[in-house]
């Protein structure tokens, strides 16, 4: 019944705010200067998925270069040079100097750069409505990722075991099928204890990355004149343009899992996130990288795999087994952020209500969504047994981060202009980047009938979805304000035609905060009678991530023994009824009332698609009607105790 629709109120300026997630100082004591242990955490979230791109970036960026002979000197410069410079250009320069500023109170991501557009409400036809669409299609896109990563991350790690060993290449999708699974069986017991573990696991690996670099390095330093641009851009404008594309297709591999420094700002803040990078992740990348490309200077037939030929042979079975670890710490990063999406979008309206389970009370995002899980376990394992090697997903890689990126980069500099900043500052910059993010994309293009279809058409399903759910919702609630009675109707039947009034207090959830919930007008409709007490409770999801307990309860009485109470939630936080309602009582607000003995009225609504009716095509009106049916019910996702709910249903016709 509840919809996470209505009055929003409009942040104040966000420049210069303070991170929602950083814990208060308490008095007399001061913050430390080097926050130690959210860099640790950053290190083990943040940067897993880029931090295993190692394991096949620059093997597959010089197969192009070499386009099937062997590959050259000049070509292994070119292709070192333009991966470090997409690192500092894309990562260091874009993200972690120019997007982290784009927060909402402190939270990063799509859904958080769609909030402060205040694009959610927009009228039909306007520039935020078309933005929203544009909005919806990159958080799309992350599903798409999502079910990429786990695979193409956690095979190159079991492909090392072909180094030593080219007898168990069959073994190679097997054994990556069970640690997918095991994974994805995990998620439903929580990752509290997993995830304490990942940064001192991921510090290991970033140090072991460039141990390995050095020890490359080492045996042709002149690898180190890659560190120039020139090799880049001179080895790139001598091949042919089909060649040329193919190797920034191949080489944008090591930047993606750069997108998580922004999606995951909210948990661990800017300065964490930018030490994580600039101390530890960017140094141990740029060394494995060249210190890879250093070996096929020396030895050009390492092609097949140079990141595990890097390793003394004594030490290939650990260094394979170390990154089967590392490869499933990025696949619960991007798992753990497919989540966190999926609950904020299900606030915002974006997507139906599913069943969200907190698998830990003492910290916050520690979430398991059940449908979620085992839909990106298909499409993840379901990317395995089809393409088979982590070569041949390199091809559907890329395709739906560059798109992103570019929409990120877009979404950013509206943002910058809407704060205030000179367009003729923004565009310039942020041009630059979205350029930059535009060659990418079409450079990953040309892969789209080598298997970049798979993560779009991911994308494609998940946005058509989220647009008809959201373009449902509207038709909805237009269907309930035809139906939905004024107030002064309500205070009408209260005080003249009511024949009698029942004891205790009921409680109405309303889909709206203005008039009378259809669930006390068919109550009313069939009984005749009130209760001495009634209680209008709505549900509004702000475009704010979080909004404080003071702010959370808002109470208006009707008129004496009628009462609505609106609860606000910020959309990255769990709308709890009870618990809104227990805050209203222990502030005085609401007083007189026994919450362990009221009773909950709740509609539920049969959508009957009709062609004679405007909106939508009667195809996506049925797909809506389905979803609304078997979306999670309002009395359970709100948290309202089972055992004090009444249902009341309406038909609606849309």
């Amino acid at each position: 019944m509840l919809a996470p629709v209505g009055m929003v109120r409009r942040a104040r300026s966000h420049r210069g705010s303070i991170l929602s997630s950083t814990p208060a100082v308490a008095s007399g004591h001061h913050p430390d200067p080097v926050p130690i242990a959210m860099t640790m955490g950053a290190l083990g979230v943040v940067y897993g998925d880029i931090g295993t791109s190692p394991l096949y970036a620059l093997k597959e960026a010089a197969k192009a270069a070499a386009h099937g002979g062997a590959v050259t000197n000049d070509a292994v410069l070119g292709v070192a040079s333009l991966i470090l410079w997409a690192l500092l250009l894309i990562i260091s320069l874009k993200y972690a100097l120019l997007i982290l500023r784009a927060d909402n109170r402190g939270e990063g991501g799509i859904v958080a750069l769609l909030a402060l557009l205040h694009a959610r409400n927009a009228q039909p036809g306007t520039w935020r409505a078309h933005l929203l669409v544009v909005g919806l299609v990159g958080a799309a896109l992350l599903y798409g990722d999502g079910a990429i990563t786990p695979a193409i991350s956690v095979l190159s790690a079991i492909e090392g075991l072909k180094v030593d060993a080219p007898s168990l290449a069959p073994v190679v999708v097997p054994v990556t099928i069970v640690i997918l699974v095991g994974l994805f069986i995990m998620q439903k017991q929580g990752t509290g204890f997993i995830g304490r573990i990942f940064g001192p696991v991921m510090l290991a690996w970033f140090f072991v990355l460039a141990a390995l670099g050095i020890h490359g390095i080492v045996k042709a330093p002149a690898v180190l004149a890659a560190l120039s641009p020139l090799y880049a851009f001179e080895f790139l404008i001598h091949q042919d343009f089909h060649v040329s594309f193919a190797i920034l297709g191949a080489a944008f591999l090591a930047v993606t899992g750069g997108e998580a420094m922004y999606a995951d700002m909210g948990h661990f803040g800017r300065l964490p996130i930018r030490l994580a990078w600039f101390a530890i992740c960017l140094p141990a990348l740029v060394l494995n990288y060249f210190g890879q490309a250093a070996l096929l200077i020396t030895d050009p037939t390492m092609i097949e795999n140079p990141f595990f030929q890097l390793c003394p042979d004594a030490l290939h079975y650990p260094l394979v087994a170390f990154s089967a670890v590392a490869t499933v710490i990025a696949s619960q990063a991007i798992i753990s952020g497919v989540f966190s999406l999926t609950q904020q979008s299900i606030q915002l309206g974006f997507l139906p209500r599913m069943q969200i389970r907190h698998t830990t009370s003492d910290a916050i995002g520690q979430i398991y969504v059940p449908l979620v899980n085992w839909l990106l376990a298909a499409a993840t394992l379901g990317a395995v047994l089809s393409f088979g090697t982590s070569e041949a997903l390199a091809g559907a890689y890329g395709i739906a981060v560059s798109l992103l990126m570019a929409i990120t980069t877009l979404l950013a500099a509206l943002v910058a202009i809407q704060w205030g900043y000179s367009p003729w500052l923004v565009v310039p910059v942020n041009g630059f980047f979205f350029v930059i993010d535009l060659i990418f994309f079409s450079a990953n293009s040309i892969k789209l009938f080598e298997g970049g279809w798979f993560p779009l058409l991911l994308a494609a399903l998940v946005a058509f979805l989220m647009l008809t759910w959201r373009a449902g919702v509207k038709l909805v609630e237009a269907a309930r304000g035809k139906l939905r009675q004024p107030e002064e109707d309500l205070i009408e039947t209260a005080v003249n035609k009511c024949s009698a009034r029942l004891p205790g207090t009921a409680v109405f959830l309303a889909s709206a905060p203005r008039g009378v919930p259809l669930a006390l007008t068919q109550f009313v409709k069939h009984n005749h009678v009130l209760h001495e007490r009634i209680v209008l409770v709505t549900v509004l999801i702000e475009e704010l991530p979080h909004i404080t307990d003071e702010d959370r309860t808002e109470v208006i009485e009707i008129i004496p023994g009628i009462t609505r109470v609106i609860l606000h939630y910020g959309f990255m936080q769990n709308p709890t009824i009870y618990e809104g309602l227990t805050l209203a009582c222990r502030h005085g607000k609401l007083s007189g009332i026994d919450l362990s003995d009221i009773t909950y009225y709740v509609g539920r609504e049969t959508i009957i698609p009709r062609e004679d009716v405007p909106g939508m095509w009667v195809w996506r009106e049925t797909l809506f009607a389905f979803l609304q049916r078997n979306a999670e019910r309002s009395a359970a996702f709100f948290g309202v105790p089972t055992k004090q709910v009444v249902e009341f249903g309406t038909e609606l016709e849309i």
